[in-house]
């Protein structure tokens, strides 16, 4: 069917028939070699790849925020300084990336793909717990890849609306998925950036609180790991700030996040370590 449609405009057969409303699985039954886990690299071959680094996130009243530091590193080489690594997965959710850039950003695309064909194809928006378990199935299937070194390492938050809350889920490369509570930090510098937010959480933030939250956690990961990058204000490049309620997803402007980057660095001025967390 393909070879008698090919130069005369129409779809081949395998467009046009009613099928699964997962298009990972349309990709893998009539194109794997798309898929980017259906990759294989030449046998003793190193490949040197930008990476991403440092991905937060924080549960708040009325909702989740998710931020990503901008540096792109290879090696011991600022490789971009500008990268974006939030990005939207659908109204009511976004993915963070860590590991490999490139492969990263494809495998974000080809998610929101699935999610906007399940939509199309079922007539209704897949759940959260559905999203997340979607994302799992693709991780799992780049496996190959991570063992080649290649790895990305995703972290997803979103609405519920069925629970109207916010909820965040991370992964490790072989695909196995963890709901986390409060907050979570992902990538090279998220050892410092965890410290930070564990420091200064709170059950009963704002959305305003939340999103200096997750700044503050990133310029304390910049602070220690040589791959994260900070608030650049000479070059006015600042953290990816998206926050996720029961209105959608919003990312807040260069110069929302520039103002709240501007405060933490005048404050960090006087007291260089960041804010104390009160002892009880």
């Amino acid at each position: 069917m393909e070879a008698n449609t090919r130069g005369t405009g129409r779809l081949p057969a395998a467009f046009l028939t009613p099928g699964s409303s997962s298009f990972i699985e349309f990709l893998a039954d009539h194109s794997p070699e798309l898929l980017p886990g259906r990759r294989t690299l030449p046998e003793g071959l190193t490949v040197e790849a930008p990476h991403g680094t440092t991905i937060v996130s924080a549960v708040f009243d009325g909702g989740v925020v998710l931020a990503g530091d901008r540096r792109a590193t290879m090696g011991n080489v600022i490789a971009q300084r500008d990268i974006e690594k939030v990005f939207p997965a659908d109204e009511y959710s976004a993915v963070g990336i860590a590991g490999t850039a490139g492969l990263a950003v494809e495998m974000v695309r080809l998610f929101q793909l699935e999610l906007e064909h399940y939509e199309k194809i079922e007539g209704t928006v897949l759940s959260l717990e559905g999203k997340a378990n979607r994302l799992t199935t693709m991780i799992r299937g780049n496996l190959g890849m991570a063992m080649q070194g290649l790895a990305v390492v995703p972290i997803f938050a979103g609405y519920d609306l069925d629970l109207g809350r916010g909820r965040i889920f991370t992964y490790d490369v072989t695909g196995g998925r963890s709901e986390e509570r409060g907050f979570a930090a992902i990538g090279s510098g998220s050892l410092f950036a965890r410290g930070s937010l564990k420091k200064l959480y709170r059950e009963d933030l704002t959305g305003d609180e939340a999103a200096t939250l997750v700044v503050q956690a990133l310029y304390d990961a910049a602070d220690d790991d040589s791959a994260t990058g900070g608030p650049d204000i000479a070059r006015q490049i600042f953290p990816i700030v998206s926050l996720i309620t029961e209105d959608g997803l919003r990312r807040l402007s260069d110069d929302e996040v520039a103002r709240i980057a501007v405060s933490i660095t005048d404050r960090r001025l006087t007291h260089p370590n960041g804010p104390q967390a009160p002892l009880l």
